[in-house]
């Protein structure tokens, strides 16, 4: 089945208009209708969560994603179109603890610090066209309110390799916090196994309220640079320029670059995925973070997964203002 940025292989494509590797399971329900090629992919997990220490705390809470998609030919071209809601909203808006995490709100006044927020309840609303210019070349067009720009590696519930992990990445603002982009228009060229994007989007981080739709102008851009060099490979390297992403921080603004390879292979007939990423926040004004991850993830029944991760994270934000032991 080809791909809907594209005349490549559809199991190619993952969250918003990246890639990952081509023989990547895809776990959903598949399905036809007329002209149109039909799939529903969700999951709704329980998770007790017991973040030791006095930074730490305790909560049991769902997580859970419905992503519906949609494609058929038009002309010389595919049009597509998505949908993805989730109500991790239910979990409160101070979402649940994850010890040396931050990133957003959860009152529009104080930054969440050992929590993870939780997602919107409308994930991505997206309409896309592609136009094959011949039999290995394709350009597209891509719109999300919300959306995910041309910026990171796929979107940690996206990556077979991090899906089944309960918790967000402590990298998550530095490689795939625009997963979730309230206004966002890619424009890419594929040559094969290549392809290069360019997008527009709103550079700010989704408020305290999920369960709205924010309307914002388009104030960022970025590029990326995609590569699977073989089905077994994925790679990217990309670079955005995001006004004002924080909330409580309005006139900060940061130049974000991302680079990562994933790997997929089978181990005694069991899908086997690796990701490394790296990611870099410069803030202006600010200085430069960097955040590193390594996680891989192997299928071992139907049902079981056996997943780990590691990361190595600068962060300057651990500590609420008054309580910083290098404040005065």
């Amino acid at each position: 089945m080809p791909g809907m940025f594209g005349p490549y292989p559809m199991l190619r494509e993952a969250s918003g208009t990246s890639w990952q590797p081509d023989i990547t399971p895809l776990d959903g329900i598949h399905g036809m209708h007329g002209p149109w090629t039909l799939m529903w992919h969700g999951f709704a997990t329980a998770v007790y969560d017991n973040q030791g220490g006095p930074r730490g705390a305790s909560k049991t809470f769902s997580q859970s994603m419905l992503m519906v998609m949609a494609q058929r030919p038009l002309d010389t071209g595919t049009f597509g179109v998505r949908a993805m809601v989730s109500l991790d909203a239910t979990m409160g808006k101070g979402g649940y603890p994850l010890l040396f995490q931050t990133g957003e709100t959860a009152d529009g006044r104080t930054p969440l610090i050992d929590r993870q927020h939780p997602h919107d309840l409308l994930m991505e609303l997206a309409a896309s066209y592609s136009h094959r210019l011949g039999p290995q070349d394709a350009v597209f067009g891509y719109f999300g309110l919300p959306g995910e720009p041309a910026l990171g590696p796929p979107a940690f519930m996206h990556r077979f390799s991090g899906m089944d992990n309960p918790e967000a990445p402590l990298t998550h603002h530095w490689l795939d916090s625009t997963h979730i982009t309230f206004g966002v228009l890619t424009v890419g060229y594929v040559r094969g196994n290549v392809k290069a994007e360019v997008s527009a989007f709103n550079g700010r981080e989704p408020d305290q309220n999920r369960w709205n739709l924010e309307v914002r102008p388009i104030d960022s851009a970025s590029a990326r640079l995609s590569w699977n060099p073989t089905p077994q490979w994925a790679l990217q390297i990309s670079h955005g320029w995001l006004d004002s992403p924080e909330l409580l921080k309005p006139d900060t603004s940061l130049k974000r670059t991302t680079a990562s390879v994933s790997y997929q292979q089978d181990v005694a007939n069991r899908p086997l995925q690796t990701t490394f990423a790296w990611g870099r926040n410069s803030k202006d004004p600010g200085m430069a973070t960097d955040g590193f991850l390594l996680e891989s993830a192997v299928r071992i029944g139907g049902a079981t997964t056996l997943f780990g991760r590691a990361e190595s994270v600068e962060k300057n934000e651990l500590f609420h203002e008054e309580d910083n032991p290098l404040h005065g």
